[in-house]
């Protein structure tokens, strides 16, 4: 998959769409959205997985990368250069916008080549973060951003 200086190698197991933004969205128009996930994506799909997570069973992931305006490369919450490490540690039950029984989440804010992004990660199973902290590595080592 390719797109607006993005690539991705899917996995396999995987599905994954991108799009960019609607270039009248203030503050990051055109910019990237992939989704990626375990499971056959829904048509409907918010921006990180609210139509997603309710599908998700106990050893499904779901992934968005959603890229921010590049100016927002100079604030501290971009600082972290590269695409993330996964660790299991890093998936909290409360990092859902809408919790849902059993699962968690977690967010790595970061730049690569002059772009802001955040990767956004639901685990279908929290008892289950280190296969689902393997499988969202191995998607994130398809990733080139340009």
């Amino acid at each position: 998959m390719k797109l607006h200086g993005f690539s991705l190698a899917v996995p396999p197991g995987w599905q994954a769409a991108a799009r960019r933004q609607p270039v009248d969205v203030p503050g990051r128009p055109g910019n990237l959205v992939v989704h990626a996930a375990t499971i056959a994506l829904p048509r409907s799909r918010g921006d990180f997985g609210s139509d997603v997570a309710p599908l998700l069973g106990v050893d499904d992931v779901f992934c968005s990368l959603f890229e921010y305006d590049a100016a927002s490369t100079r604030e501290a919450l971009f600082a972290d250069r590269g695409l993330p490490v996964v660790r299991p540690s890093d998936f909290q039950v409360g990092a859902l916008q809408r919790p849902r029984p059993g699962q968690s989440g977690a967010q790595f804010f970061f730049s690569e080549a002059g772009r802001a992004f955040c990767l956004f990660a639901i685990l279908g199973s929290h008892g289950r973060r280190h296969p689902g902290a393997v499988k969202v590595n191995a998607l994130v080592r398809g990733m080139r951003i340009q």
